[in-house]
Formats: C-alpha cells, sequence, structure tokens
C-alpha cells in the first residue's frame, strides 16, 4: 500500500459588516456533512496549489492564502489521509451549486464551530481564531509600536 491519500483545503475567511471574520463552509450532498473546502492532490500538484484550485471550484471564490494551519490526519475509507490547510481571506468571486457541493455558508466563527460536521475540523478553526484573521493577510507587516 502506498502512504496516505494527499489532500488540501482552506479556511476561507471575509470580513462581515462589523469588522469581524465570516468563515466559509461548505455542504457536500455526497456525505451530507459541513466542511472547510478541500479536496486530493492532482498529480504534479503542491498542495497550495490543491487548495487554493479547490477553493475555487468549491465556492466560486477566489482568494489569497495566508498562513499555514494545522494538517489535520484521519482515516476515511480504511486509508489514511492528510489534509494540509492554510487560512485564506475570499476575494472576489460568486458561489454556484453543482454536484459536489450544493450549499455554501458564510458563519461567525461560533456557528460555523458549531455546524462543523467533523469535529476534528475545529482544529483548524481555532488557530486560525487564535492567529487572528489580520495576521492571516500575507501582507500584514507589523505597524510601529501603538499604532
Amino acid at each position: 500500500m502506498s502512504g496516505p491519500v494527499l489532500a488540501a483545503g482552506c479556511v476561507l475567511w471575509r470580513r462581515a459588516p462589523d469588522g469581524g471574520p465570516e468563515i466559509c463552509l461548505v455542504h457536500r450532498p455526497r456525505y451530507d456533512d459541513w466542511s472547510f473546502p478541500k479536496g486530493k492532490l492532482k498529480r504534479g500538484e503542491t498542495a497550495l496549489e490543491a487548495a487554493l484550485r479547490e477553493v475555487l471550484e468549491e465556492t466560486g471564490h477566489h482568494c489569497v492564502p495566508g498562513p499555514a494551519l494545522p494538517t489535520a490526519r484521519y482515516t476515511a475509507n480504511g486509508r489514511p489521509k492528510e489534509v494540509s490547510y492554510w487560512a485564506a481571506e475570499a476575494t472576489d468571486g460568486a458561489f454556484t451549486p453543482n454536484d459536489e457541493v450544493d450549499r455554501l455558508a458564510w458563519l461567525a466563527p461560533g456557528t460555523a464551530r458549531a455546524r462543523l460536521s467533523r469535529p476534528g475540523d475545529r482544529i483548524q478553526l481555532d488557530a486560525f481564531l487564535r492567529a487572528g484573521p489580520a495576521e492571516s493577510r500575507p501582507s500584514a507587516q507589523p505597524g510601529p509600536p501603538g499604532v
């Protein structure tokens, strides 16, 4: 048997009108679950390339990747699986339901945490929230003291 199934995804977020983050979750009818956009790597694709492709395919949104988040490791269909994650800020796009993802929800962090179907996915959300959305922007530079 070969190594683990490799996949990648993002904790996709955007600014809510109140200034806080909204987290994007997708509903997959095949599994009847709510999760972060993610999917298997294609041949020759890096994990980050796969994560960004999967976000676009599943949500219709482009995004800017931020820092890496903890890797998820679990067994799926009897095989070990490793999913690499990044925080990613949504830029533009629009969701169109499809066979793989029929619903998308932008949720406050607490609501997203409660809606996640796989309790293990909360590790990535919690890591994102500990870092904070401003630090999840790749262009975020520390300002002078007191700013």
